[in-house]
């Protein structure tokens, strides 16, 4: 019976050491690699549903700085860290971006993208909370760029860099 013991401790150390091994790779892979997170709200309609999609980011695209116009990327919201927001990039670094007047007697305003931030908008201008009203978004921000639909089914496909019209 004595020698059944080691042999069963040996065993569990070696299970114990592999499911150690798996997880510090699914840690790896989940932050350097690839995510799979939940897009909710309505100011990435028609591209998102409100009710959440799910989708795959991928880190290799902002860890190069291969970010460009037309990105949808998921970041760290510039007003509150503990929440992340999922937008289209509309400027990078030197662009002139404007914006159109929310109410018909305000002014056409024009930004330029400082050195190291981006500007933000959701596809859903009239409903979204984005770089026209907290500015640009600083680059150390941003988690990564998403690429695909996971969830609903019926939608999954790649996200293209084109903001998609929007009947209201």
């Amino acid at each position: 019976m004595a020698s059944k013991r080691p042999s069963f401790l040996r065993e569990l150390l070696s299970q114990t050491g592999a499911a150690l091994q798996f997880c510090c790779i699914l840690h790896c892979f989940h932050e350097h690699i690839l995510d799979v997170t939940i897009c909710i709200g309505p100011s990435m309609l028609p591209t998102f549903n409100v009710e959440g999609d799910v989708v795959l980011v991928e880190f290799y695209t902002t860890k190069m700085q291969k970010l460009k116009n037309g990105d949808v990327i998921v970041a760290k919201s510039p007003t509150n860290p503990k929440q992340t927001v999922c937008k289209r990039i509309c400027g990078m670094p030197g662009d002139v971006v404007t914006v159109q007047p929310s109410h018909s007697f305000a002014s056409i305003k024009h930004h330029v993208v400082p050195e190291g931030h981006v500007w933000l908008q959701g596809d859903n201008l009239a409903n979204s909370t984005d770089s026209r009203a907290y500015g640009a978004v600083p680059l150390a921000l941003i988690r990564g760029r998403v690429f695909y639909k996971v969830w609903p089914m019926k939608e999954a496909g790649r996200i293209g860099t084109t903001r998609p019209s929007y009947d209201s």
